[in-house]
């Protein structure tokens, strides 16, 4: 992958740069600001790229304004959001602006190397990978609608594992049950909760997550 990375804590620019370079990619260049990322952008028109989502000059949402205009100007450049933090309604920012190639990690996903990487690949590939912790509370803050109440506990776990990014098979390999049933529980979670049935991940991952974030 071609990837650019902004973050304003130069340690840990230094450390992703490090990382993905020891792992075959090419880190076309390493930010801290985001003007430079979408310079940097325009320039090298990198796969994906790993954004802060708070940044100088005001450390609020100047990496989530710079992704989103990445978004409009290079849609086909991936967007993986960073945060030390939950903050589900940068994420909803987000995915309202597409969901194919998006994701939002909290910065502590580094130590899982493998976890890390997979989730970059599946963002740089047109795919959506969302923490679990993101999932959660965006699921919690839902459940208070009663068409959600209506799913039971296995539903629940599809929706979480579903809104994650994760595929039927990734997903049937998670609970330990067959690929069929996995299938049938999705059907199921997008008939109660009003949504239709889709072949296209990416778009039902933004269906559910908008509905939850309702």
């Amino acid at each position: 992958m071609r990837i650019v990375i902004a973050e304003d804590a130069a340690v840990l620019r230094e450390l992703l740069a490090q990382m993905l370079t020891e792992r075959g990619h090419e880190v076309c260049a390493a930010v801290g600001d985001a003007e430079a990322l979408k310079a940097a952008v325009a320039e090298h028109r990198p796969d994906v790229t790993v954004v802060d989502i708070r940044m100088p000059p005001t450390h609020t949402d100047e990496g989530l304004r710079a992704a989103i205009d990445i978004r409009e100007r290079q849609p086909g450049t991936g967007v993986l959001l960073f945060s030390q933090y939950v903050e589900t309604k940068y994420a909803t920012r987000l995915l309202a602006a597409g969901s194919a190639g998006v994701g939002y990690l909290l910065k502590n996903r580094v130590a899982n190397v493998a976890e890390f990487t997979e989730a970059l690949a599946r963002v740089a590939a047109g795919g959506t990978a969302l923490d679990p912790e993101v999932v959660t509370q965006l699921a919690g803050a839902g459940r208070r609608r009663a068409d959600l109440d209506t799913l039971t506990e296995r539903e629940r776990d599809v929706l979480a594992l579903m809104a994650e990014g994760r595929s039927n098979a990734a997903i049937a390999q998670a609970l330990t049950v067959s690929a069929g049933t996995v299938e049938k529980h999705i059907a199921a979670v997008f008939a109660k909760l009003g949504l239709p049935t889709s072949e296209d991940a990416n778009r039902r991952v933004l269906a559910v997550l908008r509905h939850l974030g309702a």
